[in-house]
């Protein structure tokens, strides 16, 4: 006989756990990226957000950190200076190439 799982039992999975390094980083963003969703692209720069240290990325982006969380939050929708700054803060950068 199997035991039942509860899914409410499992913990909550926390990818910025695994971003633990640039490439990591750089791979999740473009990933992201590639799909084209405005929201889930917020909701990323929060994961790595954290996964650096929300209140260092929150002060080298000029934000305060609630005002970080609101803007990174699952299904925002951020004003595309805020994603700048993030991603200056980030140490990342935009490219943009042909497709």
């Amino acid at each position: 006989m199997s035991t039942k799982i509860c899914v409410n039992d499992l913990p909550e999975f926390d990818f910025s756990k695994y971003l633990d390094n640039e490439q990591a980083i750089i791979d999740y963003l473009n990933v992201v990226i590639e799909e084209g969703d405005a929201a889930e692209l917020a909701h990323a720069l929060g994961v790595i957000a954290r996964a650096r240290g929300m209140t260092e990325i929150a002060n080298a982006a000029g934000l305060t950190r609630e005002a970080l969380y609101k803007a990174l939050k699952p299904n925002a929708h951020p004003r595309f200076d805020t994603i700048a700054k993030v991603f200056k803060a980030l140490g990342v950068r935009l490219h943009v190439e042909a497709a």
